[in-house]
């Protein structure tokens, strides 16, 4: 293995543990976790000289800095759009998340859109990148998210992931109880320069 795979593969074994302490609940989960946590930063520190002494992306409370999301926009031939019902809300929204190391950004969309609608998607261009922090309570990240034009074959489905329990179109104008990750306000914005063919940010 060359030493860049060799890092790529500790780094995300890293990360994959760091994710699971934050949002594991099972006790054994949690036990395995911590212990791929220290034997990745064991490795990182021992081979790939990243010191965790000194402030680095492996210390995000040393520098805060907002975290990263994708959303995207995909329509059928009627116009109407692709919405996703969360399975912790109960609540619709564009498929997307939190991206992940090493993750390009439309990389980050293609497999937000691939696990929560069950299609893999063509990324198309740049919508909006959003500063979301202003429309959240002072509990949750500070977020700036990219929201993606996607098309997708519909000859390519396949089951989604487990975050969501249904895929629906609906006509942009009649939207279903939408999640409380983006507001009205935003929503309009970004289905404005969609249908106009433009980019915003901030």
């Amino acid at each position: 293995m060359k030493y860049q795979e060799f890092y790529d593969f500790v780094v995300k074994v890293h990360s994959i543990a760091k994710i699971g302490l934050t949002f594991s609940k099972d006790p054994y989960a949690i036990d395995n976790y911590k212990e791929l946590n220290e034997l990745s930063k064991e490795m990182l520190e021992k081979f790939c000289d990243v010191k965790f002494d000194r402030p680095s992306m492996f210390e995000r409370d040393i520098y805060p800095t907002p975290s990263i999301s994708s959303r995207t926009i995909i329509t059928n031939d009627k116009g109407e759009i692709l919405l996703v019902r969360e399975a912790n809300s109960g609540l619709w929204s564009m498929p997307g998340g939190w991206a992940d190391l090493y993750d390009s950004p439309s990389q980050a969309a293609f497999n937000e859109v691939s696990q929560e609608a069950g299609i893999e998607p063509k990324i198309v261009r740049l919508v909006a990148l959003l500063e979301r922090t202003p429309f959240k309570s002072s509990k949750n990240v500070p977020e700036y998210v990219m929201v993606f034009e996607g098309s997708i074959d519909h000859k390519k489905f396949h089951e989604h992931c487990h975050e969501t329990t249904d895929v629906k179109f609906f006509p942009m104008d009649q939207l279903p109880e939408m999640s409380r990750k983006m507001s009205k306000d935003e929503l309009d914005r970004i289905f404005e320069a969609y249908r106009n063919g433009t980019t915003i940010f901030d």
